[in-house]
């Protein structure tokens, strides 16, 4: 089970919220004085259909959460059977020849796949977590070059992550419920913390080599 059948009256990390901006700036390069604070930058400000908390449960209040937008999935994930049977499975570890269609392994050279190998069981797309289909989740039509297909699956990009304050926002009981959608589950939000753990902690080759 993905979403739970009965929410919490408590926001909590993972939720599928609605009715919150999503903010994005953009610059053309630091800012380094403030004379020219008004050149070369714009910011996006938009309203997603659905948006997810990615602020920890017991870091939600003091009128500010983190957000990320719920966004459609790539039409390329089709592509590969081990993920078309499941999208979810893109949130979970797996073996280095499901995470791409079987032609395109056999196609790799044997150093490709022996490297693949040796790095072994693990994730694949690691910014990236799927959101299971649900009926409060519109479909829209994946284009291939095989078929059109309606689906609802989504995702969430941790690179997209941002901080939103809202005054309304107290505690995680103490806040706007009524925006609340959808729940995850325990075991999927313990795989989304999983996931965005190991996004987070991954340690830089440099790093590895001064370390050893």
């Amino acid at each position: 089970m993905f979403y739970e059948e009965k929410v919490d009256n408590a926001l909590r990390f993972g939720d599928v919220l609605r009715g919150y901006i999503a903010i994005t700036p953009s610059i053309k390069g630091p800012i380094l004085e403030a004379s020219t604070l008004n050149e070369g930058y714009n910011i996006d400000v938009h309203l997603p259909i659905f948006s997810v908390v990615l602020s920890p449960c017991c870091s939600i209040g003091h009128d500010i959460i983190s957000l990320t937008p719920l966004i459609k999935v790539r039409n390329a994930f089709f592509d590969n059977p081990y993920f078309r049977e499941d999208l979810t499975r893109i949130n979970r570890k797996m073996e280095p020849e499901q995470t791409v269609h079987p032609n395109i392994w056999e196609k790799f050279p044997s150093e490709e796949k022996q490297k693949r190998s040796e790095e072994g069981y693990g994730y694949t797309f690691l910014e990236l977590f799927i959101y299971e289909k649900n009926n409060l989740l519109a479909k829209y039509t994946i284009h291939r070059k095989q078929e059109n297909m309606e689906t609802n699956y989504y995702m969430i990009d941790f690179r997209n992550t941002y901080k939103l304050n809202c005054e309304k926002i107290k505690t995680p009981e103490d806040a706007p419920l009524e925006s609340k959608c959808l729940q995850l589950s325990i075991q999927a939000r313990s795989e989304l913390r999983d996931k965005i753990a190991y996004y987070y902690a991954r340690i830089p080759k440099e790093d590895k080599i001064l370390e050893d």
